[in-house]
């Protein structure tokens, strides 16, 4: 009577290899089972329990919740990411030591809870929620099983549960202390600027919120220089999912420069990593979805703007006035925030302020040193100069100056227009 580890093993193994027809083979023995009277039971829960230590091993090799459900629905799809958010609610239950805070809040986002009685049920009401006949609730389930013990490690951002000082992260954060109210006024600022169809106000709308994060980040920087603390720069992950993955990832790294940040991109995974102070991330963050909205929005416009007979190189021209939008804006917001540091200065005094300021940004680049050894810059080709022109428009027509009125992780470079 086989083993329904060694099924499970086996149609691991078949599915890795490239013959389709063992493939198909080991998946009817899983079909089988064991023969016993629970020998289906009995394989489901061999998958259920391989999968659970399969999340389990990726947490010390620096991936997180978010990071495994963002991947999984990119590669395999939604039906295979709920299957991923039941595993991750199994393994929670099951983790020992200390769990941060922020740790419970993204399986939260998630909806990822228990919501079986059994273990040996798991698999077949996930099928059922499915709509799932069998064949294919093994076939999804192996494939799943597959992606996840095929990652590779990426950089440990914060100490994941059960590991050293990851009770100490569960506490909040600069900004959660003290810019709530700050960062409540920047959504409502940036969601007006999403919600708006005129341009103008949208982007000075957003100046606005980088105005009011740039003097919170000045805050947080004073604060944290008049104490005794042993902070270190943090990182968040941030999609860059086709369409348009370079461009997106041009716009993390654009909003990250603008605030204190480093940027890198993972385009393999699909993700920037944004490396930074705390108040600093939150910021990018918010930042990057909102911009991402009204760059798609402004682009959408400019499509029905272009002249006739112009739309055969569709995604040419969007590709590159996504890139001009994004330097653009890019450009603005630093002067925002140049525009602060200038206000601040004035205010504390220079020899207060530029100090404090100068070795917070050496400690986020020394971080990217640490993490991303072997980063290397990429450069942006913009094909279409009608799309370059159009995007630069678009986000130039309001001043922002509202205060005077795996393979290779690459940083995105300028690119070059030809």
């Amino acid at each position: 009577m086989p083993d329904p580890d060694e099924l499970v093993a086996d149609a691991l193994a078949a599915v890795r290899g490239t013959d389709v027809r063992q493939a198909e083979r080991q998946l009817d023995r899983l079909m089988v089972g064991t023969g016993a009277a629970d020998g289906t039971t009995a394989v489901d829960t061999a998958l259920l329990r391989r999968l659970i230590r399969g999340v389990a091993r990726l947490w010390p090799r620096g991936w997180q919740p978010a990071d495994l459900d963002r991947l999984t629905t990119r590669r395999l799809g939604a039906r295979s990411a709920r299957l991923v958010r039941d595993a991750l609610a199994a393994q929670r239950r099951e983790q020992a030591g200390p769990v941060p805070a922020w740790w419970d809040e993204q399986l939260r986002e998630l909806a990822a809870e228990v919501w079986w009685d059994d273990d040996r049920s798991v698999l077949a009401g996930w099928s059922a929620r499915e709509g799932l006949d069998r064949v294919d609730a093994l076939r999804t389930a192996v494939d799943t099983l597959v992606l996840v013990e095929s990652l590779p490690p990426i950089a440990v951002l914060r100490p994941p549960p059960g590991t050293t000082g990851a009770a100490a992260t569960g506490r909040p954060t600069g900004a959660a202390r003290s810019g709530s109210g700050m960062l409540e006024r920047v959504r409502a600022l940036l969601a007006k600027a999403e919600s708006t169809t005129f341009p103008a106000e949208a982007e000075a709308l957003t100046a606005k919120a980088q105005e009011l994060i740039a003097r919170h980040s000045i805050d947080e920087a004073l604060l944290a220089a008049g104490a005794d603390r042993g902070d270190l720069p943090g990182g968040v992950r941030l999609g860059t999912d086709a369409p348009y993955a370079g461009a997106k990832a041009l716009l993390v790294q654009e909003v990250a420069a603008a605030n204190r940040c480093e940027a890198v991109w993972s385009d393999d995974l699909g993700f920037a990593t944004v490396l930074g102070w705390p108040a600093d991330l939150v910021a990018v963050e918010l930042l990057y979805t909102s911009l991402l909205v009204q760059a798609t929005a402004a682009m959408l416009r400019g499509r029905a703007e272009r002249r006739p007979g112009a739309g055969r190189r569709t995604r040419v021209w969007d590709e590159s006035f996504l890139n001009a939008f994004a330097l653009r804006i890019g450009e603005r917001l630093r002067a925002t925030t140049d525009a602060a540091d200038r206000a601040a200065a004035e205010t504390a005094g220079p020899e207060r302020l530029l100090p404090v300021l100068a070795a917070r940004g050496a400690a986020v680049r020394e971080r990217l040193d640490t993490l991303f050894p072997g980063v290397t810059r990429h450069r942006l080709s913009v094909r279409d100069a009608e799309g370059w022109s159009s995007g630069t428009s678009a986000a130039d027509r309001a001043s922002l100056d509202v205060g005077g009125g795996p393979p290779p992780r690459q940083v995105p470079g300028r690119p070059d227009p030809r």
